[in-house]
């Protein structure tokens, strides 16, 4: 798993230089996307699905990406995007084009079936963190001013 943390951490921030974050903030992006990876594994040795362990592991980088923009007084997005970047179906999207344009309709519906759940379970993960009240991150950076 420590490997799998790494990795993800290495992708996380690459994937955050090569979109012009700010390279004071580098670390925390790829912190954030290993994090989440880390939850995201740890759901599903816990026997959860695909998407109900995208969805926590979602919920958790967007909690953790508003804590520290909060603390650090950056915007959100630069972690966020960068955090959920490992949780991303890719391979999910790549076969459900690969099994339409090979016209294999069955195995096309359950990889398009799978890859949708997984961007929903993504997107609701998302909903949930921002529906925390703003003022909890900011009582984190009043306690740290402290």
């Amino acid at each position: 798993m420590f490997a799998q943390f790494i990795a993800s951490m290495f992708a996380s921030l690459s994937f955050a230089a090569l979109f012009s974050a700010p390279k004071k903030q580098l670390l925390f992006c790829g912190l954030t996307g290993a994090i989440g990876w880390v939850v995201y594994l740890l759901c599903l040795e816990l026997g959860t699905s695909a998407a109900v362990a995208n969805m926590i592991a979602t919920f958790s980088v967007t909690l953790i990406s508003r804590a520290i923009a909060s603390l650090r007084k950056t915007p959100v997005t630069v972690y966020l995007i960068s955090g959920i970047f490992p949780l991303v179906p890719g391979a999910g999207i790549y076969y459900t084009s690969y099994y339409f344009i090979m016209n294999e309709m069955s195995q096309f519906s359950q990889a398009a079936s799978d890859t949708l759940k997984i961007a929903g379970a993504i997107a609701l993960g998302i909903a949930f963190g921002f529906a925390l009240p703003q003022a909890w991150f900011n009582a984190l950076r009043r306690m740290r001013a402290e």
